[in-house]
């Protein structure tokens, strides 16, 4: 799937908003609920991908400037060196 990250939310939004509606028969919701699914493991694969890339600036304890990998479950102190 090479779509960007932003039209596989837009059309993830589109399928919940049909389903949530409740009144297209069963086999296509089946089909949009399998699309739906496709299009959340693409993105959180994009998510990931990004994840990895991202990088903080912090001070270290000379007052330099570093970067560290970004660690989406550490907060933000958790980062600095002190």
């Amino acid at each position: 799937m090479t779509l960007p990250f932003e039209e596989a939310i837009k059309r993830l939004e589109e399928i919940v908003k049909k389903l949530e509606a409740g009144e297209i028969p069963l086999e296509e919701s089946l089909k949009l609920f399998e699309e739906g699914m496709n299009l959340i493991r693409y993105c959180q694969q994009k998510l990931d991908e990004v994840e990895k890339k991202v990088e903080l600036l912090v001070k270290n304890e000379r007052g330099e400037f570093e970067t560290k990998p970004f660690n989406p479950e550490s907060s933000l102190t958790d980062t600095q060196v002190e």
